[in-house]
């Protein structure tokens, strides 16, 4: 076995790049099947959205998902941006040149309907590496700056697949997916450091007086938990900035817009429910609230 296949075989073993390209059909119910598959709330969210749209956000998101996988799956570094780099060879055969990985079987297509700029998916892989260099963000800012290649895109695409090309509508999707990246964060504080990662701004750990150790030893303090707070405060604002989106796009995307925030903003009302102590405690949604989420949104669509 060749190195590149050992590491490949690491992950699972559909997401090797197979020596021949599947047909279309194949290629479409992979995205399908994975898309289904790995996330419980896409085919909730692909409910609300027009038919004709859902098998180019299967792509779409399988593309997504792989790509944060080989970052985050492999556990070795090296690997990890020797995967990113295959990657992105079969992203610059689906623009140029004949790829042979399913996902870029499928998304070819996608790419041609919509002209969907490459940068805006090379600019998710940045992301990817940036993880596996950069562990600490002094500053807010420096914070923000991981945001717009691992969060940002993701929401630039959806606007591509709706036929929204403008800078307008994409700088308040880049409110939403901030915001969304840094509820993910402010939730899963504990999982990100057991991968050696802090995304909480050292500034802020300084200024409240808050240590690595307290996140290793899972010490809810009360600087801890005060800092917390003004985070989350943080992520609100965010979330508020983004709302004007949901009243610049067609009904079946703001119920999607919507479904998403809601949910972010959820995550960030469970940590608030828990005191700010996420330490050792990940924050979660219960079905229940899930439901209501979902029951929401399908309400605003019959209005």
């Amino acid at each position: 076995m060749s190195t590149a296949n050992q590491i490949w075989s690491n992950l699972p073993a559909e997401y090797a790049i197979p020596s021949r390209a599947p047909s279309l059909h194949d290629a479409y119910a992979y995205c399908e099947r994975l898309a289904r598959s790995h996330y419980e709330n896409f085919s909730v969210a692909t409910w609300f959205l027009p038919k004709r749209l859902r098998q180019h956000f299967y792509n779409v998101y399988a593309y997504c998902r792989i790509s944060d996988d080989l970052g985050d799956e492999t556990g070795d570094r090296d690997a990890s941006l020797q995967l990113l780099d295959e990657w992105e060879c079969e992203l610059n055969a689906c623009y140029v040149g004949e790829p042979r990985h399913p996902v870029f079987v499928a998304l070819a297509g996608t790419v041609r309907e919509f002209d969907i700029p490459k940068q805006t998916f090379a600019d998710l892989l940045t992301a990817f590496r940036q993880d596996q260099k950069v562990t600490r963000y002094e500053t807010f800012d420096d914070l923000l700056g991981y945001c717009r290649y691992s969060a940002n895109p993701v929401g630039q695409l959806v606007l591509y697949l709706c036929g929204y090309r403008d800078r307008e509508r994409q700088q308040v999707s880049d409110y939403t997916c901030t915001a969304l990246q840094l509820a993910n964060f402010w939730q899963d504080v504990s999982a990100d450091f057991e991968k050696g990662r802090i995304y909480l701004p050292l500034e802020d750990l300084r200024k409240y007086s808050v240590t690595e150790a307290d996140i290793a030893g899972n010490q809810n303090t009360a600087a801890f938990c005060e800092m917390m707070r003004f985070e989350v405060q943080r992520a609100h604002e965010w979330f508020a900035r983004g709302l004007p989106l949901a009243t610049k796009v067609s009904r079946e995307l703001a119920t999607d817009i919507e479904l998403f925030s809601r949910g972010g903003q959820e995550i960030l009302n469970a940590i608030e429910r828990q005191g700010y102590a996420v330490l050792g405690c990940r924050p979660v949604i219960s079905k229940q609230r899930k439901l209501a989420l979902v029951a929401r949104a399908a309400l605003h669509k019959l209005i």
